[in-house]
């Protein structure tokens, strides 16, 4: 299994981040790249508790489809979404929101995994995933704090971004 955090620090109040980051719309335009699109479930807009979505999207080639819910919601501070359908043996993301004092939100994303397969899963883990899901969620991550910087009216890439809180990490 992969475990790994990021903290984004983003200028714009924990409501708008929190806001932001349920919102399948602005996941959508996040993950232009792979093609990912909400197919099923909450397609668009803003999702709670119990909510589900299927994605779709292209990575490595090859077309995935993963339905998550969302699993724990404690608005404006905290949720989790988890796989139920898809193409990992498991999939947890916690998100968290804490004032950073300054008027912004630090945004730290958890995230556990394990590729399925057993040892062939292990294998893609170390090759590919513990380095190319990092990335892909630090692209999401610099997305949402772009889109929140600007419409709470803060200058993007003012100090702020991201680095990895630790790096992956294989259990």
């Amino acid at each position: 299994m992969t475990r790994f955090e990021l903290e984004t620090r983003i200028a714009a109040p924990v409501p708008l981040v929190f806001g932001l980051s349920l919102d399948v719309d602005a996941h959508t335009a996040s993950m232009a790249r792979s093609g990912e699109r909400a197919v099923a479930g909450v397609t668009s807009g803003a999702m709670a508790l119990g909510d589900t979505v299927t994605w779709r999207a292209r990575h490595f080639g090859v077309v995935w489809r993963m339905t998550s819910r969302i699993t724990a919601y404690d608005h404006p501070t905290h949720f989790v979404d988890e796989q139920t359908a898809g193409p990992f043996h498991h999939w947890w993301h916690a998100h968290h929101f804490t004032p950073d004092g300054h008027g912004g939100t630090l945004m730290r994303d958890e995230i556990d995994f394990r590729a399925p397969l057993g040892p062939l899963g292990r294998l893609a883990e170390r090759v590919a995933l513990d380095r190319y899901m990092p990335h892909l969620m630090r692209e999401r991550n610099e997305h949402l704090r772009a889109v929140a910087e600007r419409e709470a009216g803060g200058a993007p890439g003012g100090g702020t971004g991201e680095a990895p809180a630790a790096g992956p990490l294989t259990t």
